[in-house]
């Protein structure tokens, strides 16, 4: 953990939306989910960044465990050559070994596990090399200045089939006058 909640701020459990002019390469429309967030400092990890890199080329034994497609995703610029994993429990009375709720059914997962202990624990796991990270108050500074916009979650982001078109379907099932930023062009000097 990295300190005490923040009462009433926390976005842990949360999307983060990357607003349109956001102008940070890194997270270009993403949704980031928010996996911790404490008066300390925020970690999330980009849930709409695949890789090429299949799981079982870098993580021997999870493989069959992987949700599709089985490759890694892109978490985010910090610490890139970690990785850290969210897993969906199978039984909402039964909390896997290693495993931590972030959002619904969905949570950490340890992966000094052992991979054969958790097949009927675990539904589907998503790896993310690196993560989004954020020191004290920067990403209090980020959402004061409307660089995110601050959603609620749902387990199934995490594994979303199409992360290509997620931004968008994230922003239009909010409804109202954000649903019509998912209509907003790539870049605002072509429209």
């Amino acid at each position: 953990m990295l300190g005490q909640v923040i009462r009433g701020e926390s976005t842990a459990g949360q999307l983060l939306i990357a607003e349109p002019l956001l102008g940070d390469p890194n997270f270009e429309r993403t949704v980031v989910l928010v996996i911790e967030h404490t008066v300390d400092g925020a970690l999330g990890v980009v849930l709409n960044r695949p890789t090429d890199v299949e799981v079982a080329s870098v993580l021997d034994g999870w493989a069959e465990l992987a949700a599709p497609p089985a490759v890694v995703y892109r978490g985010g610029p910090v610490e890139p050559n970690g990785v850290l994993a969210l897993a969906r429990r199978a039984r909402r009375d039964v909390e896997p070994p290693g495993w931590n709720r972030v959002v619904g059914e969905v949570g950490t997962i340890d992966l000094h596990s052992d991979p054969a202990d958790l097949r009927d624990a675990v539904t589907g796991v998503r790896f993310f090399a690196g993560y989004s990270g954020w020191g004290a108050g920067q990403l209090e500074g980020e959402l004061a200045e409307g660089a995110w916009l601050v959603v609620p979650a749902v387990g199934d982001d995490v594994f979303a089939a199409d992360a290509e078109e997620m931004w968008r379907a994230v922003l239009r099932r909010q409804g109202g006058k954000v649903a019509m930023l998912a209509h907003f062009p790539p870049h605002p000097s072509l429209n």
